[in-house]
């Protein structure tokens, strides 16, 4: 009964961290109200709503000490503290790891890996927008004072929807808990102070691949109301503009590109055998297990692939190729694909290739 409990708790909570579309601001605002009076404090004389994390900065920066100092830590930190040495006590050290492994653990790596990015998002754009002049002397001090100042207002943020990893470990076992359960069930980030609370709208889009990372390749793969975005591939950060040139690539495009990390995004999304074809690429080494491919890429490692012919025919009587990207260092196309398997070149003797 547990375990199907369990798995209800944890699509419920999935559903929370992925959750897009306008905040249910009604009950995050009694949320917040209770929060404060559990935690002892007047509720807070003014509650503001933000358009995206981003704007949350501005308008905590803008109130300055009219906000009053963090309350986060009596109505966030402290009540969490308390409810996890409760649990803990109660279920013992291997009660307590069996229950996070089977609620929060499963959420833990991508909601933070998203909240993270957001982050990084709006380092990115806070820095940009001071138009620090790189040139001059005074750049680097300028660009660390914005850092520290923003990394600080970021401290005092509560995730709201993206604390659904350790609020996912509560559910059902914490009354004292539930005024943060219904704000992350009905809003974004928020800002508690002791005289006002910044509350954030949900995202609008959020785009993931398989894998949980923020992927989309024509548009932004995360994005708030007020137009703050985030780009990404397969979990890699892209500029916005970087993404409309893929669907017009061309082998020339991608070795003129100097970044590394975007020319990979371009290669992995051109197909690294059409790059093969279409760039006079040459084999470096052929056996019976394949053809071992090389392409010299400045300023990066090498991409070195084996194509493999499935010795399974198809329907129709044709034989599919495969290539199987491998380290730099392979020598032979054995070698290769014994690495796909985990293993050595001596090590890799099938009986019957697949």
């Amino acid at each position: 009964m547990r375990q199907v409990e369990d798995i209800d708790t944890m699509g419920k909570w999935r559903a929370v961290a992925a959750a897009t579309g306008p905040a249910d601001r009604a009950v995050a605002e009694e949320g917040v109200r209770r929060a404060y009076r559990d935690a002892g404090l007047p509720e807070p004389e003014r509650i503001l709503w933000a358009g995206s994390p981003l704007e949350a900065i501005g308008i905590v920066r803008a109130l300055g000490d009219e906000k009053g100092p963090s309350a986060r830590d009596r109505v966030r930190t402290k009540p969490w503290a308390d409810e996890r040495r409760r649990v803990h006590d109660a279920l013992g050290p291997g009660g307590w790891t069996e229950l996070w492994n089977d609620t929060g653990a499963r959420l833990w790596d991508t909601t933070r890996a998203l909240a993270d990015r957001i982050r990084a998002g709006i380092l990115e754009r806070l820095t940009e927008a001071a138009g620090i002049d790189e040139a001059s002397d005074d750049a680097p001090e300028l660009r660390l004072a914005v850092e520290t100042e923003t990394r600080q207002l970021l401290l005092d943020a509560v995730l709201g929807q993206h604390d659904a990893a350790w609020l996912a470990a509560f559910d059902g076992r914490s009354e004292r808990l539930e005024p943060l359960v219904r704000i992350a069930t009905a809003a974004g980030w928020w800002w508690p102070y002791e005289k006002a609370v910044v509350i954030c709208e949900r995202p609008t889009e959020l785009h993931r691949d398989e894998a949980g990372r923020l992927d989309h390749g024509s548009g932004p793969a995360l994005s708030f109301p007020d137009g703050f975005a985030l780009h990404a591939w397969r979990g890699m950060p892209v500029p916005a503009g970087f993404l409309a040139e893929l669907s017009s690539l061309t082998p020339a495009r991608i070795r003129e590109e100097e970044n590394a990390e975007l020319r990979r995004v371009m290669l992995e999304f051109y197909g690294y055998d059409r790059y093969l074809a279409e760039s006079d690429a040459r084999p470096v080494h052929q056996d019976e297990s394949g053809i071992l491919w090389r392409i010299p890429m400045n300023g990066d490692e090498d991409v070195v692939m084996v194509e493999v012919v499935n010795s399974t025919p198809e329907p129709d009587g044709t034989y599919r190729t495969y290539w199987l990207r491998v380290p730099p260092s392979t020598g032979t196309a054995k070698e290769g694909v014994a690495w796909t398997f985990g293993l050595d070149e001596k090590g890799y003797e099938p009986l019957r290739q697949t």
